[in-house]
């Protein structure tokens, strides 16, 4: 075997506090945050004087982490993509949520945005995406059965 697990998907925001703020509200829990730096961050990410902030939310079930990252250094010059759904590339997260509208009525004080409408598949479910940090596409599932 090769892959024991997925660790965790991450996301670069621009502000910290806020993309936590928005994971927690959706139900994610903060595991911890740290700033990293030096000359193996530096080799991990390809560039000189990388310095980031970084924080760990895990799901309730303990089985998914997402990491946040702010880079204070370097400074990029280029905008967080927006681009539709249906581009290659794009990140998108899914989660399984209890109430689907409850959720939305929670995220949007948090600047989520709703992508298209929220859909049902047949009586399996009620699906829809949202704009979350950095306008990273967040999927949320409601289960029917």
């Amino acid at each position: 075997m090769t892959i024991h697990r997925m660790d965790h998907v991450g996301v670069v925001v621009e502000d910290l506090a806020a993309a936590v703020a928005f994971f927690v509200e959706l139900g994610l829990e903060l595991e911890g945050e740290t700033t990293v730096e030096g000359k193996w961050a530096d080799q991990l990410i390809g560039l000189d004087g990388v310095r980031a902030d970084i924080a760990f939310l895990r799901t309730p079930d303990g089985h998914s982490r997402v990491e946040v990252s702010a880079f204070r250094s370097p400074v990029t010059t280029s905008p967080a993509p927006r681009a539709p759904v249906n581009v290659p590339g794009i990140p998108r997260f899914t989660f399984v949520v209890d109430a689907l509208d409850d959720v939305l009525a929670r995220l949007r004080p948090h600047g989520a945005e709703l992508v298209g409408e929220v859909a049902r598949y047949e009586d399996y479910c009620r699906y829809g995406y949202v704009r979350g940090p950095a306008g990273v596409i967040i999927g949320l599932v409601e289960e029917l059965t």
